[in-house]
């Protein structure tokens, strides 16, 4: 049996001390309660630190189903009334009308044990660090699926292709001129991609309402560097809030995010050596930089297309966004299960388990900008 929570406004508690109102005795299932409020509560912390891409695209809860359906409606035109003639919609037939189906992805788990006696002996709260990377794996995997979506999205022509009234699809800017990769750390050349990006997106007809980018630490440092030098970056907060890369800075109306998460030259987050002109800090690890999996319809557990690693190729570097760009359905939120009663007693530890079900994919392919570096800009699949 287990027990979940998935609100994580749970108030403040002390494992082991009486929590009860009254100074009550509390007993054993309550103790575990308030064990599981505290571990779904750093849960959450880390999940919600880590995880951008939620608050930046269309959300939707999923209830009853294994999809959910997104409509995306074409242009139409005015024109004159003849007097005496009925009005029965416009006679070309204008708008036209295109859905997207978005399907969850199989359960999404990251899970622990913890042996009773490591928890005795260890000086610190194991179950509090340990829910807390739990939540970091949620967060990472849910980000990546999202922004390999857009990046797909940025790639495509438009869902609605009516005969006279095709709509404009997805937008690819180059950074730079040469055909090295140092071009993505530049600020100047990013600074005119996001210039480029916000004409774009305007002659698009995409609102400019909720356009955001997403960078990697290095490049977003970067155009930090530039703002007191050449005032490339409007902002009215400065100090240590301009650092935080959750979107205090922007430019041309673009609010600025960083992430380790977004597909980067062939890898998550960053790149060093080669010709990006960027000196690795060493001691990276195994997770730092790691190159872009196969993550398509085929591969298991995913039930939606954020395409393979040949496909997305290695000269992705940021991308550009407004919230129509992609769509995420939840069937399950960020959950925490933990073991209790038998279970704990024949093992003599507890499961803690985190959990999510979601799926993405690209709804409007105009309000996706992909920036590359090179001479070819990556292809559609």
């Amino acid at each position: 049996m287990a027990q979940q929570l998935t609100s994580p406004k749970a108030p403040q508690v002390i494992p082991g001390a009486n929590n009860l109102a009254g100074g009550q005795t509390p007993t054993v299932d309550q103790r575990r309660a308030l064990y599981l409020k505290l571990f779904s509560g750093e849960m959450f912390k880390g999940f919600q630190h880590n995880a951008i891409a939620r608050d930046l695209v269309m959300k939707r809860t999923l209830q009853n189903g294994k999809s959910l359906q997104f409509i995306y409606t074409g242009r139409t035109q005015a024109e004159y009334h003849t007097p005496g003639n009925p009005i029965l919609g416009n006679s070309d037939g204008a708008p036209p009308v295109a859905e997207k189906t978005i399907t969850c992805d199989d359960l999404l788990i990251s899970s622990a044990f913890v042996y009773n006696l490591d928890e005795t002996l260890s000086h610190y709260d194991l179950r509090s660090e340990i829910s807390r990377k739990i939540g970091y794996a949620l967060a990472e995997k849910y980000d990546r699926l999202i922004f390999r979506a857009i990046a797909r999205g940025a790639r495509q022509a438009s869902p609605v292709s009516a005969t006279n009234f095709t709509e404009p699809g997805g937008t690819q800017i180059r950074v730079g001129s040469s055909t090295n990769e140092s071009d993505a750390f530049s600020s100047t050349a990013l600074v005119a991609a996001f210039y480029d990006a916000a004409a774009a997106m305007d002659e698009k007809g995409v609102s400019g309402d909720g356009r955001v980018a997403v960078l990697n630490p290095r490049q977003y440092y970067e155009l930090i560097q530039a703002v007191g030098s050449n005032g490339l970056v409007n902002r009215d907060t400065q100090g240590t809030a301009l650092q935080s890369g959750q979107g205090i800075i922007e430019i041309a109306g673009i609010k600025i995010f960083k992430s380790m998460h977004i597909p980067f030259l062939g890898k998550y987050g960053t790149k060093f050596g080669g010709t990006t002109g960027q000196t690795s800090p060493g001691n990276l690890g195994d997770f730092i930089g790691p190159s872009l999996e196969d993550a398509s319809g085929a591969t298991t557990g995913i039930n939606n297309d954020y395409g393979t690693a040949s496909e997305f190729g290695a000269v992705s570097a940021g991308l550009i966004f407004q919230k129509e760009a992609a769509g995420v359905v939840e069937a399950i939120g960020p959950q925490v299960q933990v073991t209790n009663g038998d279970v704990s007693v024949i093992y003599q530890g507890d499961v803690m388990l985190g959990r999510l079900a979601m799926g993405a994919d690209y709804l409007n392919p105009a309000a996706a900008v992909e920036l590359y570096v090179g001479a070819s800009a990556p292809s559609a699949f």
